[in-house]
């Protein structure tokens, strides 16, 4: 509920708060007193967008501040949603700045319009002539049928699957659009993938391939230092390994005579040894060296391979060449292995089809079953609100088609007069009647649903005497379970409210602003009185006030 309204620098309001109750809360003002101007802050509050126009003085800042109490709104998980801070007692501020930008917050967190509007539909439902024609619209008459239907876990299975549904679908399009450019391109990417295997691609080939190329180019060349290197080594006049034998060979003889000499001829000792080995290694590779054309033939042409591969696929090296090599691998096994995929995403869809059947046939059975109950009720309501020949022809007929709230096409018909043609409600019904069927509709759907605060604005254009009693009597009975405000110029129905609030103007400093003030029991019966029978009050005007409110 509304537990509070601050409006600073808005239109003709320089600065106004005021609390509410819960019941039923009486707005009343002379036309013009500035009534649209306390609904067009409420509506910033509820997310509707602002401009500069909506500054008193547009060098300070608008300011318009609601505290909601939302303890039984079920509203944690969109509070967890947006991030925001819960709490039972949730203010919502808005601000207007001097330079046209507007800032929203709920518990001083901002957020933005689209955020705000989601809650504010959550926590007041502002009805006014316009949104009269809400009730010829085939969601909200669902809406009502589905209240009473008590459709609404249904409901929230039937939309989870329907996504999933449509998810699937456009998978299995991506899949036959994919298969159908695959298809095209698959011949292609075969030929390059083959290309690819055949080269039989190891990492790190090229730079071994490199180097084998070079030795088997270079072999004779190879052969002759090799040769030249072992004779300098082996040589048995001058080879070094001769030399370096006979130099071990005297430290030897010098370190009997002196340890000094022993260091040396360890040194000399160490290096005999390296070129021993270094000598038996010269060997070996001689040993290992051959003139190899036909080799060398192969590892030209596959290098040649290599290089032309990665040319033609703009490769730096072997390992890109390998995962492009994986790629067309993949793209080729999925072309081949489409209809497989195409025809299991095609049984997911059956299944999910057979599944969101089941679900929606159970809710239009749910429907068919509270029909009867909701025009009994709505007709009834209606004879009291003085159209005692209203009657209602509603039906739901189960379709092929997934709509977003089930397979239901629906008939909701309406003849005003007994005898007449049963016609769509805005064509059958006025303005005035369309009010009031309303007003049946949100009394019926409050005994079934947690609807937000409401406020009535003007509902009563166009009825009086006995009828507005009436629509007094049934606002009465839905402030039991909710607030309800009603802005009304009719006393009847300002004499039923718990708590009434009068909107005025006045001229402060020579400049016009509007107020609103909660009435005492005295002042109610001041201004039912005017009501009744204009500025000059007549005792039996105060009279008929009195009556009125006892």
């Amino acid at each position: 509920m509304l537990v509070s309204l601050a409006i600073k620098n808005y239109a003709l309001i320089d600065n106004l708060k005021v609390d509410f109750n819960n019941g039923l809360s009486i707005i009343t003002g002379e036309t013009g007193a500035g009534k649209s101007i306390l609904l067009g802050g409420l509506s910033l509050i509820l997310g509707k967008r602002a401009d500069l126009s909506s500054l008193k003085d547009d060098t300070k800042k608008c300011v318009i501040e609601a505290v909601f109490s939302i303890t039984n709104y079920n509203l944690k998980p969109f509070f967890e949603k947006e991030d925001l801070d819960y709490d039972e007692q949730t203010i919502i501020r808005r601000e207007i700045l001097p330079s046209g930008k507007s800032r929203a917050f709920v518990n001083d967190s901002p957020v933005n319009l689209n955020s705000l509007q989601v809650l504010g539909e959550r926590l007041i439902d502002i009805h006014s002539q316009h949104q009269t024609l809400q009730i010829v619209d085939d969601a909200f008459q669902f809406q009502v049928i589905d209240a009473l239907a008590g459709t609404v876990s249904d409901l929230g299975k039937y939309k989870g699957e329907l996504w999933s549904y449509k998810s699937l679908q456009k998978e299995l399009e991506g899949l036959l659009n994919l298969k159908s450019e695959a298809i095209k391109e698959h011949d292609y990417n075969t030929f390059l993938l083959n290309e690819l295997v055949e080269a039989q691609l190891v990492d790190g080939e090229l730079e071994i391939l490199e180097e084998e190329y070079e030795t088997l180019n270079n072999v004779e060349d190879i052969k002759e230092k090799l040769s030249e290197s072992y004779q300098l080594l082996g040589d048995e006049q001058i080879g070094i390994i001769t030399t370096l034998t006979q130099l071990k060979n005297n430290f030897s003889k010098l370190s009997g005579l002196s340890s000094r000499y022993n260091d040396l001829l360890g040194r000399i000792h160490s290096c005999l040894i390296d070129l021993d080995d270094v000598y038996s290694e010269i060997d070996l590779l001689q040993e290992a060296l051959d003139v190899n054309p036909v080799r060398l033939e192969q590892v030209n042409t596959k290098l040649q391979t290599l290089h032309n591969l990665m040319l033609k696929h703009a490769a730096s090296d072997i390992t890109q060449l390998i995962d492009i090599r994986d790629n067309l691998a993949d793209k080729v096994s999925i072309t081949e292995n489409l209809d497989d995929t195409i025809a299991q995403k095609q049984k997911e869809i059956a299944i999910k089809l057979e599944l969101l059947n089941r679900i929606s046939d159970t809710i239009h059975k749910k429907r068919t079953k509270a029909i009867p109950e909701l025009r009994q009720q709505l007709e009834t309501i209606l004879k009291t609100l003085g159209m005692p020949n209203a009657q209602f022809k509603i039906e739901v007929s189960y379709t092929n088609s997934l709509f977003s709230n089930g397979k239901d096409e629906l008939s909701f018909l309406f003849s005003a007069n007994k005898g007449g043609s049963f016609l769509e409600l805005k064509k059958a019904a006025s303005g005035g009647e369309l009010s009031r069927i309303m007003l049946a509709i949100k009394l019926v759907l409050s005994n079934y649903i947690q609807l937000p605060t409401i406020m009535f604005d003007e509902i009563d254009t166009g009825v009086s005497g006995e009828i507005s009693n009436k629509m007094a009597e049934i606002m009465l009975q839905m402030s039991k379970t909710m607030q309800v405000f009603a802005i009304t110029h009719l006393p009847q129905i300002a004499a039923k409210g718990h708590s009434h609030f009068k909107v005025y103007k006045e001229d402060v400093n020579n400049v016009t602003q509007t107020s609103l003030v909660k009435l005492n029991h005295d002042e109610r019966i001041v201004e039912i009185a005017q009501m009744l029978g204009g500025l000059d009050i007549s005792s039996s005007a105060i009279a008929h006030a009195k009556e009125l409110l006892n």
